[in-house]
């Protein structure tokens, strides 16, 4: 098992596919890049090569919109290995027309083959998602998926650099220079995937409709199945409008804001690439291997502040031009504007990488690629979207059948403020919708800020899928917050109803979908309510999390376990796995402290706490007293 994100990429059973992804990004970008080298090459007069250079990116993303719910069903019913090595043998036959079209320096074959190259990205996308969660257990999808979104983005990048590099280096040989290394790079890409070890079909009995647009309706209709996943959906689609608005603007605004040219607006887009990579790297250590959504309002403030930033770091028009990145570096105020970028991108990674690890995560495996596909589709629109409104939002007026439409005029650091405003309305939007981000925002914050969290045996031995029973001893109110932070997957946890009912925090405990319970004397409504829910919840498959001992501990020591965990297993004999929590006892949300004394800080800022679980026992023969025996031995004499 890998204990870091990077331990992955040792491993067949990921490098593979991590590398033929990257290169098809790499291929993709230095296709693109060579185009427009091409149009230099030639000495297209300036109104063809901005009729092409638009042209170009709606050829590449109209298959996203058409084949999308063909290319879904496809990635279910097929063994994904195979339509890997598939899209790449693909991949080799379009760039092959591409090299002609190089060859013979047409333009028209070059679109064909750009169209065709989104065809054939349209196929990969849903199998290039989908695939992580069968090869991957669930503390590595957060990881998994930080490497996956930092190769994007380091392939485009150097993709970029790479395709604009062709024809200034070789010159006269720069057509057939292109079509070699796009050819190249394809049969490279195909040979690497052969290596992708067998990952069974989601469902191979899917009956395939050919006709795509009723299943892109049907996919588009899969993604919003959940309020959790629907609104991962919707900002992840964000993710790209915001992207496209901030990196289609860097050109123009590296020549006329900071006075610099093509190798300016590379540097800025190296900075917001790298940015992003870090940004996707960091979350499997913020999020502790967890899919913790956490990190997405943090993502999203982050990147509210910065694009806000950059429209004070530099309102106006550059007071130079021509200068090249040492001349911009030093001059006054780069640093800041240089910063903003970086971590825009930065932002933007956190804010990314749990959203589709928690689409992974949470849609059943038999239609995640359907899922994707649907994910692809909103992801289109919202890309043509932000194009055409980055465009009007630039404009003084325009003119609709004859009718003059006022526009606001913005300038571009005008845009990237309008940006950041909107991103902090959307994220706000998303985060009432479904509470659960932002209610883990805090708990991540706290747990965070006040907690050293040490985790043990909880990878190894709480099931990756299925029902299961969780049993812990109960020392604070903050303990359901612990324990969601070292689990992977979401928990119903089993709490007191008369706190579950207390005025302003119902809320919360109804977004945690946590079940009420009574005891036999207090409410036996509530408590028959209680077991039909926790019933209901195995029978689903999910995890459910009990503290037997029925009540905080009021003196350190751990209670008997009641009967209710025999009453649960009589029925549904889960495996039950015993958990035990440590150095809780000092903190300000045990009853240590009378009610006056827990509204003080924390005794030790930074207290080391632990989260212990054991290999699960089978529910036929677990019973309070073995359970309860476990737990004390696991939690030893550390309170």
């Amino acid at each position: 098992m890998a204990h870091n994100q990077f331990e992955l990429l040792r491993q067949r059973r990921f490098l593979p596919y991590f590398v033929t992804q990257s290169l098809g990004a790499f291929n993709d970008n230095v296709y693109r890049q060579a185009i427009i080298g091409l149009l230099f090459y030639l000495g297209i007069d300036l109104e063809q090569r901005s009729l092409y250079t638009n042209l170009a990116p709606a050829l590449f993303i109209l298959p996203y919109f058409l084949f999308s719910g063909l290319a879904g069903q496809v990635a279910e019913k097929l063994e994904k290995s195979k339509l890997v090595r598939i899209t790449t043998m693909m991949e080799i036959g379009i760039m092959s027309i591409a090299g002609v079209g190089f060859l013979l320096q047409s333009l028209p074959v070059l679109l064909v083959a750009l169209f065709l190259t989104g065809l054939q990205s349209t196929l990969f996308g849903p199998v290039k998602y989908s695939i992580l969660p069968s090869v991957l257990k669930p503390e590595e999808l957060t990881g998994g998926n930080g490497l996956v979104e930092m190769g994007t983005a380091m392939s485009i990048l150097l993709g970029m650099i790479f395709g604009g590099m062709i024809f200034v280096i070789a010159g006269e040989h720069g057509p057939e220079a292109a079509a070699f290394a796009i050819v190249a790079l394809a049969i490279t890409g195909n040979l690497v995937s052969r290596a992708i070890p067998r990952v069974e079909a989601s469902a191979p009995d899917l009956k395939i409709n050919w006709n795509p647009f009723p299943e892109s309706l049907k996919a588009l209709r899969l993604t919003r199945r959940t309020p959790a996943v629907r609104n991962a959906v919707l900002g992840v689609s964000w993710f790209w409008f915001v992207g496209t608005v901030l990196t289609a603007q860097l050109p123009t605004y590296a020549e006329l804001h900071l006075g610099g040219g093509s190798t300016l607006y590379l540097f800025c887009f190296v900075l917001f690439s790298v940015g992003t990579g870090v940004g996707s790297l960091l979350c499997e250590k913020l999020s502790r291997r967890t899919v913790e959504i956490g990190l997405v309002p943090l993502g999203a403030f982050g990147m509210t502040a910065f694009c806000v930033d950059l429209y004070f770091a530099r309102p106006g028009l550059a007071v130079e031009s021509g200068m090249g990145v040492s001349a911009f570096v030093n001059a006054a105020g780069s640093w800041r504007i240089m910063a903003d970028l970086t971590l825009i991108g930065l932002f933007a990674g956190l804010f990314i990488v749990p959203l589709f690890a928690l689409v992974q995560s949470r849609t059943p495996k038999e239609e995640l690629s359907r899922v994707i596909s649907g994910l692809n589709i909103q992801n289109a629109f919202f890309i043509v979207t932000a194009s055409i409104l980055s465009i009007a939002l630039q404009r003084d007026q325009a003119e609709v059948l004859g009718i003059v439409i006022p526009l606001p005029g913005l300038g571009i650091p005008e845009l990237f403020l309008a940006l950041g405003i909107a991103n902090a309305l959307v994220a706000i939007l998303i985060f009432s919708i479904v509470p659960e981000f932002f209610l883990r925002f805090i708990a991540w914050m706290y747990v965070t800020l006040f907690y050293r969290v040490r985790i043990e045996g909880v990878e190894e031995h709480v099931p990756d899928e299925g029902a299961a029973l969780l049993v812990c001893n109960h020392v604070s109110y903050m303990d359901p917050v612990l324990i969601s932070a070292a689990v992977p997957r979401p928990i119903r946890f089993v709490m007191y109803y008369k706190i579950f009912r207390v005025p302003g925090m119902n809320w919360v405990f109804r977004a945690y979908r946590a079940i009420p319970i009574a005891g036999a004397k207090e409410d036996p409504e509530v408590m028959e309510a209680a077991f039909e829910e926790i019933r209901a919840a195995l029978d689903a498959g999910e995890l459910v999390c009990i503290f037997p001992e029925g009540a905080l501990t009021k003196d350190g020591e751990i209670a008997p376990f009641r009967g209710g965990v025999e009453r649960i297993l009589a029925t549904h004999p889960v495996p039950v796995v015993p958990m035990a929590l440590t150095g809780l006892w000092d903190s300000m949300w045990s009853k240590r402290d009378s009610r006056l004394g827990r509204l003080r800080v924390p005794r030790r800022l930074r207290a080391g706490v632990a989260v212990l679980a054991t290999p699960a026992v089978p529910g036929e023969a677990a019973t309070a007293a073995s359970l309860e025996a476990k737990v004390r031995e696991m939690r030893g004499s550390d309170r």
